[in-house]
């Protein structure tokens, strides 16, 4: 099976709209989200209704769980509190009730899914070897897909390695990975608010009968997403940030 992967939508709808355009012309069997559908952005509606029809699979993430009221969002940065209340306020009844049936970590054709990590599926950030050797210790599977820092990214560890000998790297578009040995941590990137300074939207690429995986990026129209954000009366910096990727 040949699985498109994407997280940290953000309410991002021009960057969805085009990673949707890039996974149906790659012919994808199946779609999976590995959460923070809304948050950030100001098209939390037509984002989650998208991921509805489109996904088989699809997590919830820490930005959902504080609009629902899930989490406590005094450890959020001010813009990031002041998205979760526009998005408490205007998000309709269908989107809350879409997020409310989701999990933050789940299991597809014997792929880990997390939205975070496999020791938190909600709040860790996986971004340093120590934080990946214990993830990578923590799976139940042998490949694990994460999400939630934003940045595409890989980890992986030899069969019969130590512990501690963990590779892995930011993985730019269209690098390509064999899976068919050892134990990985995969992150697509963001779709809707990049962090790794590439501006275009991210998703990965998994294959299930040959083992690889494939990142990609896609270029969308920042600009309106930006202008988006502005029109809404969300802070200014949200939109700002997009056209940097950070």
């Amino acid at each position: 099976m040949r699985a498109a992967v994407l997280s940290d939508v953000h309410s991002n709808q021009p960057a969805l709209e085009a990673v949707l355009a890039a996974v149906e012309e790659a012919d994808a069997d199946e779609l999976w989200c590995l959460g923070d559908v809304v948050g950030y952005g100001a098209q939390p509606d037509a984002c989650a209704e998208l991921i509805r029809e489109r996904c088989e699979v699809c997590l919830v993430g820490n930005h959902d769980l504080a609009v629902l009221g899930g989490l406590d969002i005094s450890s959020f940065s001010e813009n990031a509190a002041a998205a979760v209340e526009w998005t408490r306020e205007n998000a309709s009844a269908g989107t809350l009730d879409f997020l409310r049936e989701l999990a933050p970590a789940g299991s597809r054709a014997g792929i880990d899914l997390f939205h975070a990590s496999p020791r938190d599926p909600i709040w860790e950030y996986v971004l340093s070897f120590d934080q990946a050797e214990e993830g990578l210790d923590a799976l139940g599977q042998r490949i694990g897909l994460i999400g939630h820092s934003h940045v595409s990214l890989f980890f992986s560890r030899s069969d019969g390695a130590r512990s501690s000998d963990v590779q892995g790297a930011q993985a730019g578009d269209g690098a390509v990975l064999g899976l068919e040995t050892g134990t990985w941590l995969l992150n697509p990137g963001s779709v809707g608010q990049p962090r790794d300074g590439d501006p275009r939207a991210a998703w990965l690429e998994l294959d299930t009968e040959n083992w690889t995986a494939r990142f990609h990026r896609v270029p969308y129209d920042v600009a309106t997403a930006a202008e988006t954000i502005l029109a809404a009366g969300l802070p200014s910096q949200l939109g700002e940030r997009l056209e940097a990727g950070r």
